[in-house]
């Protein structure tokens, strides 16, 4: 397959498997509801673990986000030619693992009602509302994303299979520390498709898709992927 399908099955399958778990969390009448934060840290750990596994083996790079691919090629660690298709690839399968999402919960969409929770499952929003300090949050955990993807991805020994490991273990520890403020989007791909569909999708009972919060969870990862893999190069 081309990199480009790679990029597509691995980002659906991380939208739809993490949207899923947003889902089971916050919808009324799931065998989840309210579980808590630990296991959404985890469970995003565990959906990027499969979908970048996935990825690398039909042939992406394993990146399933926008931000990644332009901090990447920036700084030589991706072929710049690849980026726009990349980028389309990662917006087409995020957007379309969301919809994979609210089929599967289409009952529980329509159970719950609290409409800020139904747009919760899509995209992510912040506990305390300043753009500055959102924008720094998200900046900051994509920057440990960047850096510290760089960094496990040049081990002394391979890990085989579990290759996909460390990131995944990466983003479940990211959840866990910096997820607080905003709900830790640190993927453009990952926020916008699911927001786009949020928005497009048949919802009973929806609100608007937020969008003048929508610039924060673009714009903060592509900074903070650009000053991690910045960084890790001069290093």
């Amino acid at each position: 397959m081309t990199p480009y399908l790679g990029e597509f099955f691995g980002t659906f399958l991380l939208m739809l498997m993490g949207g899923c778990v947003n889902a089971n969390l916050d919808l009324a009448r799931t065998k989840g509801s309210g579980a808590g934060w630990i296991l959404m840290s985890w469970g995003w750990g565990l959906s990027v673990f499969l979908g970048v596994y996935t990825a690398i083996e039909l042939g992406g790079s394993g990146h399933l986000n926008p931000a990644i691919s332009i901090g990447f090629a920036a700084f030589g660690q991706l072929d710049g030619s690849l980026l726009a298709g990349y980028i389309a690839a990662q917006m087409a399968g995020a957007f379309c693992g969301a919809v994979g999402t609210w089929a599967a919960f289409r009952l529980h969409f329509e159970a719950t009602d609290d409409p800020d929770r139904k747009l919760g499952v899509f995209s992510t929003s912040p506990a305390i509302r300043h753009s500055f300090s959102n924008f720094l949050t998200e900046l900051i955990g994509t920057f440990v994303l960047a850096f510290g993807a760089l960094a496990a991805s040049a081990p002394t020994s391979s890990l085989g299979a579990l290759d996909a490991l460390p990131v995944a273990l990466l983003v479940a520890g990211i959840g866990m520390g910096l997820g607080g403020p905003t709900g830790y989007a640190i993927n453009p791909a990952r926020d916008l498709g699911p927001r786009i569909a949020h928005f497009v999708l048949p919802i009973s009972g929806k609100r608007d898709s937020d969008w003048s919060y929508a610039w924060i969870p673009v714009a903060g990862p592509i900074v903070g992927a650009l000053l991690g893999a910045g960084i890790y190069s001069l290093l």
